[in-house]
């Protein structure tokens, strides 16, 4: 009887836990769009300076080294927090609230990160905390940081199933949980992804990737499906590269965190000032890029997603940190279309391809890709996207190019 009666309130527990994180999140992504819409269309309105995306994003480079400098050189990586959970059943929480502070100011300076990064290790800490105050649930308390991220991820991405799979699928295998907490897993994301609905709804906003809807396309087109893997996983590769030089000069570097900021700054002024759609998450510029890709062009698109890539990789080595997910699909989306323009093939299936292998490579997990990728592209489309994916998997990285 005690032990049906300590089941249920853990459950309702883990139910309160999903809300909470879903407010956590909803208030956070509310708070980075209204900053984002404060520095980036109220000022730029109020006077004309030619320079101004080159100042913030100096000026904000060298406030982050500060930050940085004084509360540590936080958030970490999403799969950091996803090691550091599966290796030690926890996460620290003594720095929660400059966390989130650091998660935030490069999101703001419109960054080419997502806020996926530093909202895990938020959340993990909060979760870790709330488990350590819940003694009495031994077993089953060491599994509430892990729920807590699935919930982050399912709301992050708009994708329950998703953050219900991407922590438990490992590059050889997905490891599913035991029938019962399985349930807890869903009490979690589903209540915090309600939440999070729910509040959009009471606020009417729209906070989330559109999806992307396409007529229907001749069964030829399909046996593209090998080529435009192969381009995905050659932009993968490419990734990979700018990864490793990044992370080869930021180590070098690695005292001096204002200079770093400041530099990353400066190149995401410059980068931005001459080709916008390459700064932010991507997350909102996926619509852009397809309904005005014939007005940017083929070459335009492949040389944006080149310098997304690589500026990705330079805000996250720079100090400028943010996850990777958003900005790695935008680059798929826009390569996908400059694809279709020289092929003449369906822009949402060339999109949907190139997307897939390119973050599938980059993840290594086809079901949690596929998953992602669902809230971006019609379902019809999930066959050739797990083909995609699968292959993008097995398709080795060469060696070169990954940072040991």
């Amino acid at each position: 009887m005690n032990k049906a009666k300590n089941n249920l309130l853990f459950l309702l527990y883990t139910i309160i836990l999903g809300v909470i994180v879903g407010v956590i999140i909803w208030g956070f992504l509310r708070v980075m769009n209204l900053g984002i819409e404060f520095l980036w269309s109220f000022l730029p309105s109020q006077f004309n300076f030619p320079l101004y995306t080159l100042c913030v994003c100096t000026v904000g480079g060298l406030l982050i080294g500060l930050w940085k400098r004084k509360f540590g050189d936080y958030p970490e990586e999403l799969g950091k927090v996803l090691g550091t959970v599966r290796k030690t059943g926890g996460y620290p929480y003594h720095n929660v609230f400059s966390t989130l502070g650091s998660a935030l100011f490069p999101l703001l300076i419109g960054a080419s990160v997502g806020p996926e990064a530093g909202l895990t290790g938020v959340i993990a800490g909060l979760c870790t905390w709330v488990g350590d105050k819940l003694k009495r649930f031994k077993k089953e308390v060491d599994e509430l940081t892990a729920i807590g991220l699935s919930a982050t991820l399912g709301t992050i991405f708009r994708s329950p199933m998703f953050g219900f799979m991407e922590p438990l699928e490992s590059e050889k295998e997905a490891v599913l949980p035991k029938t019962s907490k399985i349930v807890l897993y869903f009490a979690a994301i589903l209540s915090s992804f309600g939440v999070f609905i729910l509040l959009n709804k009471l606020f009417g906003v729209s906070m989330g990737m559109e999806s992307l809807q396409a007529e229907k396309t001749p069964l030829v087109q399909y046996l593209s499906v090998i080529p435009f893997t192969l381009i995905g996983i050659a932009a993968g590769w490419l990734y990979f590269l700018f990864k490793k030089i990044t992370g080869t000069i930021a180590k070098r570097f690695q005292k001096y965190v204002i200079l770093r900021a400041v530099i990353g700054g400066v190149l995401l002024g410059v980068a931005g000032t001459f080709l916008p759609l390459t700064m932010f998450s991507g997350e909102h510029q996926i619509e852009a890029a397809m309904s005005e890709m014939e007005t940017i062009g083929a070459v335009m698109l492949i040389v944006i997603a080149v310098v997304k890539l690589l500026l990705t990789n330079i805000c996250i080595d720079s100090g400028l940190k943010g996850g990777h997910f958003f900005p790695v699909i935008f680059c798929g989306v826009s390569i996908g279309c400059a694809v279709s323009l020289l092929t003449g093939i369906n822009a949402v299936l060339c999109t949907a391809i190139v997307t897939t292998a390119l973050v599938g490579h980059t993840l290594k997990k086809p079901l949690a890709t596929v998953l992602l990728l669902m809230i971006v592209f019609p379902p019809r489309l999930i066959p050739v996207m797990l083909a995609a994916a699968a292959a993008a998997k097995f398709i080795p990285t060469p060696k070169f190019l990954i940072d040991e």
